[in-house]
């Protein structure tokens, strides 16, 4: 009987059953396969009620939707183009700034190419960039944010991993705080790589160069002046530890409505906030439900010792931390390249943190390691969620994309290689 239910359970998922209905019905499945009570599933929703981190998850959505729907793509890309334009591949870094940003606040690299890539394709293909460079490079950065506060991703991986490393002896904690201020230099880092390569493709092509012009800056300042502030003070407050994380979103949700409502005017009270506002709570609404199912298979695992068996099976087939990160690097690629980052965080992260325990891979280093490899599983042939986003978006084959994305790849994960070897990059601003 009960493996006929988790056949059946396999197949539902196949067939595209949403995913918090197969986590609730495997984690009713294990409890009464084990004898107890329900009700633990049920503690782990009303915990997630409780918890203040996810007031963090709404308000960052919604800021990142007011601002999709909004003219700030448009001014930060002119902004940008004011400010490093007129370097050698400036274009190029301009685009992978602005997309950084814009997938940082939205979360969601999906948004990022359908919004930014429909401005900043023809801009690049006009000014005599590769088509096939411009692609990739639009089909690339589309998650390169992810690693940026107030990334959704970020917050997610952090309420999944603590409860999770809430059930190990030494209780280790991880908070949304800390992993924020660990991700950033692996994020410059992989920016800066980017931007090496845009630079030399700049050189090496024939598009054009532009003077830097006091003018044109100062005017994209004025347009952009009430969003200049916007990642100064959320940044400045996190890392200072002046506010938290929610309090954070709180702010920047409130401080964009006032901007994007009545400073700029781009969105209207009466006709664009309410259908805004829907978009933004069903794509909360499904996380916060699959979170709490997530949470509760979590807890399940936890107490019938799940894990540990893992850990045990792992230590009898890998002896070293060094090859343990590397098997990790490639799992993790495939899950990502299988997987939206979402699913995949609430999946697979309570599995493989007890084993990067027993390995001694640090908590905040193992978190950049996963969702660094879950970014650049997003362009990954054959099926990367990017790669088919864009072939929609650009109107090409997504062959054509599996091409065009292949230096960046190579590039993002030499990059991999860097952060997961060096956890140096990763913990030095923690300390």
């Amino acid at each position: 009987m009960t493996v006929a239910a988790i056949v059946l359970l396999v197949i539902f998922a196949l067939l595209g059953v949403p995913l918090f209905m197969i986590m609730g019905a495997a984690t009713m499945l294990g409890y009464f396969v084990a004898d107890e009570y329900l009700s633990g599933l049920f503690i782990e929703v009303y915990k997630i009620a409780t918890n203040p981190v996810l007031m963090a998850i709404p308000l960052f959505t919604f800021a990142g939707y007011l601002m999709a729907e909004s003219g700030t793509p448009g001014r930060i890309i002119r902004l940008s183009r004011a400010l490093i334009g007129w370097l050698p591949g400036g274009l190029a870094i301009v685009s992978l700034v602005t997309c950084a940003f814009f997938t940082a606040f939205t979360g969601a690299s999906g948004v990022t190419i359908v919004a930014m890539g429909g401005l900043l394709l023809p801009v690049l293909v006009k000014e005599k960039y590769n088509e096939k460079f411009s692609v990739g490079l639009l089909t690339t950065t589309g998650s390169l944010g992810l690693l940026f506060p107030p990334s959704l991703p970020l917050i997610l991986y952090a309420i999944i991993a603590g409860s999770a490393y809430s059930g190990l002896t030494d209780g280790i904690a991880i908070t949304v705080d800390k992993l924020f201020v660990a991700a950033l230099l692996p994020g410059i880092l992989l920016i800066i790589a980017l931007s090496i390569y845009g630079v030399i493709k700049g050189i090496k092509s024939d598009s054009e160069k532009h003077k830097f012009s006091a003018v044109k800056l100062v005017k994209a300042i004025k347009e952009a002046k009430w969003e200049i502030p916007l990642p100064i003070i959320v940044l400045t407050g996190i890392y200072s530890g002046f506010f938290t994380a929610s309090e954070a979103a709180a702010i920047t949700a409130f401080y964009i409505l006032i901007v994007e409502t009545v400073c700029y005017r781009d969105i209207s009270f009466k006709k664009d906030l309410p259908g805004i506002i829907k978009e933004a709570s069903i794509l909360v609404g499904g996380i916060i439900i699959i979170i709490g199912m997530a949470l509760a298979f979590t807890n399940y695992l936890i107490e019938e010792e799940i894990p540990q068996y893992l850990v045990g099976v792992m230590k009898e087939l890998v002896s070293s931390r060094l090859v343990f990160l590397m098997l990790l690097n490639i799992f993790l690629l495939v899950v990502g390249c299988m997987m939206d980052i979402f699913s995949a965080i609430l999946v697979v992260v309570p599995l493989i943190v007890p084993i990067a325990h027993e390995f001694g891979v640090h908590p905040l280093h193992l978190g950049v390691i996963f969702l660094t490899n879950l970014e650049i599983g997003y362009s990954t042939p054959p099926v990367g969620l990017n790669l088919f986003i864009a072939s929609f978006r650009f109107k090409k084959p997504v062959v054509d994309l599996y091409k065009a994305s292949i230096p960046y790849l190579l590039i993002l994960l030499t990059c991999l290689m860097i952060i997961t070897y060096v956890p140096e990059i990763t913990l030095y601003l923690t300390r």
